[in-house]
């Protein structure tokens, strides 16, 4: 179902085209009730037949559009698990400096190459902005944002439910945010999630602030680090947003955290309890030296209960006298789903905007 002429699990022609099917079943129905030849016991389950085609169909239809507005799945491979039975012995890849883009049609360009550092293989997006091709830009550098996506998800998420490039488009033209270079890599490549930390067998946090960001450096006109590099997630992916900055301050200057993951971990992702703990956002902010310059931005509501406000405000108590700069955002509505993320891009792109360098002038 994932190959390339599969129909996208998300897509709207996927959805209008389960509700044709729908309207057509009905319609079958109702014409050939009446109509089908034969005695009654032929007759009786060709109805019952055609009811459940029609119970069917529809509730397929009701299950895609909530999985469209909810992002429980954004892809074929992740309804079906067809890719969490991958192990390290499918780390394979081009290396670095084999890695080739493919330009898509909704202007993005997609790779799959294997880190030097972390020795994962995985796919990476990348968006440049308008501004970025624009007559007299050649030597212009840019500020890159990476998107971090949930689990399960993938880095289409973004694109198919998250609104992205279009909402941070929008924003630039208001004057509201820079434009950014838009990184989009796994989060779990090999399809185990731990939560973006290096664990024994899997060098999860090193693919992303050092084998992704030396990919995109090489081959897009990028600010330096970490001046010019941030990080946003959602779910899963801001607690990787809240910790990534830490771990690696020469890496990202800030991270933006919208409804993320406990703070403290979670023991289903990591059983180590050490593990677990210092690769915490909250444990990580408490021991963070002064002399690190990093901003974060975490943002909830007041009804999501897999991102209680709470713990918005324990985090901003540990951070204080640390110098990391905390902004927290709670709205009074909302629950764990792209529609109220999009909601807080204003904020969060905003403010991003205020912690990483804008596009500046620089050596080609």
């Amino acid at each position: 179902m994932s190959g390339a002429g599969a129909v996208e699990l998300t897509s709207t022609s996927f959805l209008v085209t389960l509700i044709v099917v729908t309207v057509l079943a009905m319609l079958a129905a109702l014409l050939l009730w009446n109509r089908i030849p034969g005695p009654g016991w032929v007759r009786w389950p060709a109805r019952l037949v055609m009811i459940g085609l029609c119970q069917l169909t529809a509730i397929c239809v009701v299950a895609t559009w909530i999985n469209g507005s909810y992002g429980l799945y954004s892809s074929w491979d992740d309804l079906l698990g067809t890719d969490a039975g991958q192990n390290d012995s499918a780390m394979t890849g081009p290396p670095l400096g084999r890695a080739k883009f493919t330009l898509g049609g909704d202007g993005t360009r997609s790779t799959y190459f294997r880190g030097s550092h972390s020795k994962l293989a995985g796919q990476v997006i990348v968006w440049t902005p308008p501004e970025y091709d624009a007559p007299g830009a050649e030597q212009t550098r840019f500020p890159v944002l990476m998107l971090l996506h949930g689990y399960p998800g993938s880095p289409r998420s973004w694109i198919d439910l998250g609104n992205m490039p279009g909402a941070l488009e929008q924003l630039v033209q208001l004057g509201a945010a820079h434009p950014f270079i838009l990184v989009i890599p796994e989060i779990y490549p090999g399809g185990v999630n731990t939560d973006c930390t290096n664990t024994p067998r899997r060098k999860v946090a090193d693919w992303l602030a050092e084998d992704v960001p030396d990919l995109v450096a090489k081959n897009f006109r990028t600010l330096p680090q970490p001046a010019g590099w941030g990080v946003m997630g959602i779910s899963t992916g801001a607690f990787c947003a809240a910790k990534l900055p830490l771990q690696y301050p020469k890496a990202f200057r800030a991270g933006a955290a919208l409804d993320p993951d406990p703070l403290t971990g979670d023991p289903d992702v990591l059983a180590d309890p050490v593990l677990r703990e210092r690769n915490s956002p909250m444990w990580l902010v408490r021991h963070a030296k002064k002399t690190d310059d990093v901003g974060l931005f975490l943002a909830t509501s007041s009804q999501d209960k897999d991102s209680p406000p709470q713990q918005l405000a324990d985090f901003t108590k540990a951070a204080e006298g640390t110098g990391v700069r905390v902004k927290t955002l709670v709205r009074p509505q909302g629950g764990h789903n792209f529609q109220t993320w999009i909601g807080m891009y204003p904020d969060a792109l905003g403010w991003l905007s205020t912690e990483v360098s804008p596009p500046a002038a620089g050596a080609p």
